[in-house]
């Protein structure tokens, strides 16, 4: 068994050094496709559910309130992985999100206060919350995630084993959406999938457990400069603040997080406005979205075996930062183009998002390695968690046109004219994502090469 694992992992990501580099990433890549397929079950429902109870006119508004609840969430974060071990701070979250999300799956079944309720009203504060809380599981589970693994791995492994992260992450992104849903299982609406992603959530902290458990203490060590002792004081509460405006490379990291997430945000809202449009039931829109989500998986998934993360290996990280940018530049000038037809949205979000998910998040996470302690745990949360809920509050600023738009020149003009001055918002903002790609690119480079700390 563990010989055609080695061999397959050999033929997709390159020759690793040992049976128990194998088994580390092989756990590591289980636990994140478990993340990620219930995260993806959820987000469907995310969108679904909140237009049930709600109504999809009020997306932007529930972005900008993530934005407005993350802050805090992140200062209890930080505290958390400053008092704690990273992994017990795992089993908390994950725990106490499977404990939060039974208690949404007994709302939602209430034929009162739940998704059997028809009645769109956005005082339902259920529908308000729920969006809140599906943004900051995705936020805080998969960061804490990624910075324990490049906290825990070297440069030359994270070649090796990231890519296979990725790949299971694919694997759940495909399975998630296309088996957690209502209509798939014979249920009348979602809410019971809500309660069966609470479970998945115990047996990811379970395998977590596990891991720790089995892994050699050799095979979680990370990056090391020579001579480099990390900060012993304890940090406060804004330090990933101060670090994240104080380092040029940071920063970098930060617009190239923010400009993707504004951008697609823009894309995503007059996609699923006009899902909400044609579909009228929370179970059929879900089952939609559905086929969206597990879209987006396949696609990543055969751009990772067809070879996508090998641009790194032969072009160098550079071409793999500057390749999703060109992508969205002309995903955004064809929607322009072809705006009234929801069958091109949908292929549009499907490949910027798959794209992202094979290759940009994999090489995203890679620029953390030659970084501090703090700068992993503290610095990205900030930057990932606030960055990209701030992203999507400025993109949802942007959508709020929208509304605007379609009563000022009517629904088929407004929606023109709106992706007319949404383009060109997103024009001048891939400019500066080129811009800063090119400039981490290089940092990183000079880093890994000398064997030294960025910051």
């Amino acid at each position: 068994m563990f010989f055609m694992l080695k061999k397959i992992a050999r033929t997709l990501w390159g020759d690793f050094e040992s049976r128990v580099e194998v088994q580390k990433f092989g756990l590591l890549a289980s636990i994140f496709g478990l993340i990620i397929g219930s995260y993806w079950s959820m987000r469907i429902m995310k969108d679904s559910i909140f237009n049930a109870i709600i109504g999809m006119d009020y997306q932007p508004r529930a972005k900008w309130l993530s934005l407005a609840i993350i802050i805090p969430i992140i200062l209890i974060y930080n505290r958390l992985v400053s008092s704690y071990a990273r992994h017990h701070v795992f089993y908390f979250l994950i725990g106490l999100y499977a404990i939060i999300s039974f208690g949404f799956y007994l709302g939602f079944s209430s034929p009162v206060y739940g998704i059997e309720n028809t009645v769109k009203d956005p005082y339902r504060l259920i529908g308000w919350a729920w969006y809140v809380f599906v943004e900051s599981y995705g936020s805080l589970i998969v960061a804490l995630f990624w910075a324990f693994t490049t906290d825990t791995t070297k440069p030359d492994s994270a070649r090796r084993g990231f890519p296979m992260i990725a790949f299971f992450g694919q694997l759940g992104n495909i399975f998630g959406p296309w088996l957690l849903k209502a209509k798939t299982l014979g249920f009348s609406n979602s809410a019971p999938v809500v309660g069966i992603c609470a479970v998945l959530m115990i047996i990811t902290g379970l395998l977590f457990w596990f891991f720790m458990q089995v892994t050699p203490e050799e095979q979680l060590t990370g990056y090391e400069e020579k001579g480099h002792k990390e900060h012993q004081e304890e940090p406060g509460f804004f330090e990933g603040l101060k670090l994240l405006f104080s380092q040029p490379y940071l920063l970098g990291m930060f617009a190239i997080i923010m400009i993707y997430e504004i951008i697609v945000t823009i894309i995503d809202f007059h996609f699923k406005s006009s899902v909400a449009a044609v579909y009228t039931s929370e179970l059929e829109v879900n089952n939609y979205l559905g086929n969206y989500g597990t879209w987006v998986g396949i696609i990543s998934m055969l751009c990772v075996l067809l070879g996508i993360n090998s641009i790194q290996k032969w072009f160098g990280i550079r071409s793999s930062l500057l390749l999703l940018p060109v992508l969205v530049l002309g995903a955004v000038l064809y929607l322009k183009f072809n705006a009234q037809s929801i069958l091109i949205a949908f292929w549009i979000m499907v490949f910027s998002k798959a794209v992202n998910y094979a290759l940009n998040q994999p090489t995203l996470k890679q620029l953390y390695i030659p970084t501090t302690k703090d700068t992993k745990y503290k610095a990205q949360s900030w930057m990932e968690v606030f960055g990209g809920r701030g992203a999507k509050a400025a993109g949802s600023y942007v959508n709020d046109f929208a509304g605007g738009f379609k009563v000022k020149y009517g629904i088929v003009e407004g929606i023109n004219y709106f992706l007319t001055f949404s383009s060109i918002i997103s024009l001048g903002l891939v400019g500066v994502w080129l811009v800063a790609a090119i400039y981490v690119a290089r940092v990183y480079t000079k880093a890994v090469k000398n064997n030294e700390v960025v910051c």
